[in-house]
């Protein structure tokens, strides 16, 4: 296969968002060779943006919209249960976000140049990738540099610090999530439409 840069594939998940469907249905597509995709030698599914535009063209699908009507929100948390309730949350808060939740982050390294998020709100203690870690590449590469970081935490500041601190410019948010302080937040960046 040819080489394929970043902004040309993304993740089962992101692409079962951008086409509507369940991810078990976008792995079936890819299997019968409808969507173009390989795997990793870790095993993770790398699916063509093009073949998935290709899709919705020959199938009739609307596109995604790529407009920036909505606040793009990345909600990346190891906790499948928290993970659902910060996701119901703020789809009740009724305001023009668009949410992608995902649970590792590992997967939002690997979609995030598709995702393109206004804001990403992490946990820093996961398994595997952790926050911390997340936090520190995206930060480092000047691409993502107009993305909001929120890190939602357990830990105490001592222990945070401990593990070589937060990123310059990474809002700090205790556990339990107070979610009507993320609420304003959110609704002062759509307010000011600084993103």
């Amino acid at each position: 296969m040819n080489a394929v840069t970043t902004d040309e594939y993304c993740g089962t998940f992101y692409a079962a968002k951008l086409l509507g469907l369940s991810v078990g249905t976008v792995q079936a597509l890819a299997k019968k060779n409808e969507l173009t995709a390989w795997k990793t030698r870790g095993g993770h599914r790398r699916i063509s943006l093009s073949s998935i535009r290709h899709y919705q063209r020959e199938n009739g699908l609307a596109k995604t919209s790529e407009a920036g009507k909505f606040l793009k929100l990345l909600v990346v948390e190891d906790d499948v249960a928290m993970l659902a309730i910060v996701r119901s949350t703020i789809d009740g808060w009724g305001l023009p976000i668009d949410v992608t939740p995902m649970s590792s982050a590992m997967e939002a390294l690997i979609d995030i140049n598709a995702l393109k998020p206004d804001v990403l709100i992490t946990d820093l203690k996961m398994p595997g990738v952790d926050g911390f870690e997340l936090l520190r590449t995206l930060r480092a590469n000047p691409s993502f540099s107009s993305i909001v970081f929120i890190a939602m935490t357990g830990l105490n500041p001592v222990e945070v610090t401990a593990k070589g601190g937060l990123p310059a410019h990474t809002v700090a948010i205790q556990k339990p999530v107070d979610m009507r302080w993320l609420k304003g937040f959110i609704a002062a960046m759509l307010a000011f439409r600084q993103f």
